[in-house]
């Protein structure tokens, strides 16, 4: 059986819509979430805002924020047809730089939830200090 990515991302100057693109690499679950994103103002093409309409080919660059992460990411292939996660990874190259701020970030958000205040006392928890202020 053949995949849809064994024969697009090979073909030299293949183009796809990139709405599809995204779709079929797995960034959003479906078309229509793509297309809200790239309306949005979130998804950019070789730096510039681009409707749902916007054919990408093999070497575009193509950033793409959702919620916290932002993807810089670089097309290595096409296809318009969704496949397996691993033929959907193969379809582009995330760059180091987007790998280490992602990471910065996540682990700025992690440092910052162990920094928080404690959660408000339970109702268990304010019996037990009471009993314990109590105490003669």
């Amino acid at each position: 059986m053949k995949h849809a990515t064994d024969a697009e991302p090979a073909a030299p100057g293949a183009r796809v819509r990139i709405d599809k693109w995204l779709w079929a690499a797995r960034f959003y679950k479906t078309r229509s979430l793509a297309a809200e994103a790239i309306d949005a103002g979130h998804v950019r093409v070789d730096g510039e805002r681009v409707k749902p309409a916007q054919a990408v080919h093999a070497g575009s660059r193509v950033a793409i924020r959702k919620r916290e992460a932002t993807f810089d990411v670089e097309v290595i292939g096409v296809s318009e047809r969704r496949g397996p996660a691993p033929d959907a990874a193969a379809l582009y190259r995330e760059t180091a730089e987007s790998v280490a701020a992602r990471e910065r970030a996540r682990a700025e958000r992690s440092q910052a939830r162990a920094n928080a205040a404690p959660a408000r006392p339970t109702k268990r928890d304010r019996r037990r200090l009471e009993d314990f202020l109590n105490e003669p």
